[in-house]
């Protein structure tokens, strides 16, 4: 912020204006409504610091008349929070608190805030808002918690991201109007109850649009719903308030146009199919090129597009088979005198079938050794990539800089024969490990819009046949990438991911939503082997 001029000098005022204490309720009044990290937002106010003058007695208008404590009160004196109920309050100014004489102005600046609508969405990364002091003048100023501000990135200033919300919150407001409560009721259901191909991707953002409508539906008045919808758009992920030209919108279309269900689900499915959700289908132009460089080269991320097959080092696993020997411990002396291992037995029984859940919860825990029973028919096999270099800043929607995840996953449309896999059809191969998808590895931080799904990694797997591409996809990608995400799918499609020779990462998905009937020979505690069929995930 820029000096500012002190005011002009004055002589002290013939009353004791408690002047100390004016600025301490203010410090007090935002800290206690800012304590639990609400959105800010900005009003339509008048001129706020003429309302105060107004409203000061006469003898400390002078006094008063200052140009920092004006900076501060036109800046931020329009600050508001929104209850859960809708109301708007005053995040500064609060008449109860205020003392004597300034509670008529404070009270004149509480009840103009109040009567202004919301304009905005307030986003600040200064650590002190105001000029505290200039020479021996005080000045009201507030200095808000690091939970508070908000870093801009490095492809968008604070301002453009507040000109962004403010156009999500008018493109929410279209949505809102297009589809019908009733309408969003509908596909939540379809989307809930998984009977569309692919529909959690959109379960996120239908469960958030419908709760939207029912908080708005409960609102007491006007105003409360539209302070309540800025309240949504402060707090939506990513992409949420654009209803009508996602996926989500598509659904709402064809619902409220009234086709039949079989229509619906067929078209849905058609738009989900991996060659085509969010994946640009022309080339990119002229200007996304060169968009695509400066955003890259801002965010210093031309070494996280460089991408080499995972290791199961890079894999956070949720089993791994028992070693004969603890990591790091030598042999012994006497080893060669221990009896030998016994060899597992079958147990002459048929498989048992399961779910995953099922599986993980009461199998897993017991079991030593896993095989995968590998059929002839094509199946989900997965590959495993992940950032050639350890340093390259995150790329992924699930990378987070205090939780590091570079590893994305790919698997080929319609499935893919064993053979390319390196893989033997109609025998059992040994399961090195089972994971998560990647993006489930953080329990924080779930993205269950990518799907749920678990990875047994098979030994020796591999891709054989790959050539290029599948480094990554452009729905994997942050939101900084959004914008040239037909530029960064050409690039994606023509790269070459190292290390496909060494890969120790790759093996069979079985995601929740399909049925798989595919068999595991489970080795115990015990020495007892079992086989068992997981037919889907819960």
């Amino acid at each position: 912020m820029p000096d500012l001029p002190s005011p002009p000098t004055a002589a002290a005022p013939s009353i004791d204006d408690h002047y100390d204490d004016l600025l301490a309720s203010i410090r007090a009044r935002f800290g206690k409504r800012t304590k639990d990290k609400p959105s800010l937002f900005t009003t339509r106010t008048p001129a706020l610091y003429q309302v105060f003058l107004d409203a000061v007695p006469a003898e400390l208008r002078q006094t008063n008349t200052c140009a920092a404590c004006r900076h501060f009160v036109n800046r931020y004196g329009g600050i508001v929070v929104v209850d859960s109920d809708g109301r708007a309050r005053s995040a500064l100014w609060d008449p109860e608190t205020a003392p004597e004489p300034y509670t008529s102005a404070i009270r004149a600046l509480a009840k103009a805030v109040a009567e202004a609508p919301i304009d905005g969405v307030f986003l600040s990364d200064e650590t002190v808002w105001g000029t505290p002091q200039t020479g021996a003048w005080e000045h009201i100023a507030v200095t808000p918690s690091k939970d508070l501000l908000h870093k801009p990135t490095l492809i968008k200033t604070n301002a453009q991201i507040m000109a962004e919300k403010r156009q999500d919150h008018e493109t929410l407001l279209r949505g809102l109007e297009a589809f019908s409560i009733d309408v969003v009721k509908q596909a939540h259901k379809l989307v809930s109850t998984e009977s569309l191909y692919r529909s959690e991707t959109v379960l996120g953002v239908a469960k958030w649009l419908l709760e939207l409508h029912e908080t708005r539906a409960a609102a007491k008045n006007a105003r409360a719903r539209e302070n309540l919808t800025w309240l949504a758009v402060a707090r939506a992920p990513a992409g949420f308030c654009h209803v009508r030209s996602s996926m989500i919108g598509t659904l709402l279309e064809d619902l409220a146009a009234g086709m039949p269900f079989a229509e619906v689900k067929s078209r849905f499915a058609a738009k989900m199919h991996p060659l085509q959700y969010q994946r640009p289908q022309a080339a990119p132009t002229t200007g996304n090129l060169a968009r695509a460089e400066k955003i890259v080269e801002a965010l210093k991320s031309a070494g996280a597009m460089e991408r080499r097959f995972a290791r199961l080092g890079d894999i956070e696993t949720l089993w791994v088979p028992k070693e004969p020997r603890p990591k790091g411990q030598k042999p012994g002396v006497f080893d060669h005198l221990k009896p030998a291992a016994k060899l597992a037995v079958d147990m002459d029984v048929p498989p048992v079938t399961m779910t995953w859940e099922k599986f993980a919860r009461t199998v897993l825990p017991e079991a030593e050794n896993i095989e995968f029973f590998v059929p002839e028919t094509n199946q989900s096999y997965i590959g495993m990539v992940t950032a050639k270099h350890a340093d390259a800043p995150p790329l992924l929607q699930w990378d987070f800089e205090d939780r590091r995840n570079r590893v994305s996953s790919y698997v080929y449309a319609n499935g893919s024969p064993p053979a390319r896999w390196n893989l033997k059809p109609n025998v059992y191969h040994p399961v090195t490990a089972i994971a998560l998808q990647p993006w489930m590895w953080n329990p924080k931080k779930i993205l269950t819009h990518h799907g749920t799904g678990v990875i047994f990694i098979l030994k020796d797997a591999r891709d054989r046949d790959y050539k290029q591409g599948a480094g990554f996809f452009p729905s994997y990608l942050r939101s900084e990438y959004h914008e040239i995400r037909a530029t960064m799918e050409a690039y994606a499609q023509s790269a070459v991911v190292e290390g496909k020779d060494t890969a120790e990462a790759c093996g069979i998905s079985l995601v929740k939503g399909s049925t798989w009937n595919l068999s595991f020979r489970v080795a115990s505690k015990g020495g007892m082997r079992v086989v068992y069929k997981l037919d889907r995930w819960d």
